[in-house]
């Protein structure tokens, strides 16, 4: 296995890599997938707002998930208790942060935790945390960690799709 990553492989010769050699070995050396100790944590308190098993379509041209697939699962996540706070539709108008810590790969469960931690006039910002869950898949023990940070803002609107004012609670 050592040095195939850095060959140019034809298709056919791929899968007959693939073939060849147990996909624990194609997981940790083909795409180096970090099961790092070190970077072990624990999930959030409570029930996560949107959960996740990203698949093979969801790659970039190196195989890792693609970040715009992370990007529009936040903004789903984060949407959850915006609309809920709002009672009603909301849009999204910013993207405050977003951190990309860890990649995400194929087959990890991706946890999103969102929290409101900001509510304006017509506003309400929302806090997101994602953590990917792995290592069983590829025969070892499990390992989370936390993989993106995003605060996002909504901004609450109408069924003209005018901004409105949000409830109070």
């Amino acid at each position: 296995m050592q040095g195939l990553e850095k060959q140019k492989l034809t298709l056919d010769e791929r899968i007959i890599v693939f073939l060849q050699y147990p996909i624990h070995e194609l997981n940790t050396t083909m795409h180096n997938i970090p099961n790092d100790p070190t970077l072990n944590v624990s999930l959030p308190e409570g029930q996560p707002i949107l959960r996740v098993v990203p698949m093979p379509s969801d790659t970039n041209y190196a195989g890792d998930i693609f970040g715009g697939w992370i990007m529009s699962q936040v903004d789903m996540a984060g949407s959850i208790p915006a609309i809920r706070r709002a009672r009603g539709r909301v849009a999204t108008v910013a993207v405050n942060s977003f951190v990309f810590k860890q990649p995400v790969f194929v087959g990890d469960i991706v946890s999103l935790y969102a929290d409101i931690i900001k509510v304006g006039h017509t506003s309400i910002t929302v806090d997101v945390s994602v953590y990917a869950q792995r290592g069983v898949r590829e025969g070892g023990n499990e390992v989370c960690i936390k993989v993106t940070e995003a605060v996002l803002t909504y901004v609450a609107i109408d069924n003209n799709r005018r901004p409105k004012v949000v409830p109070q609670e």
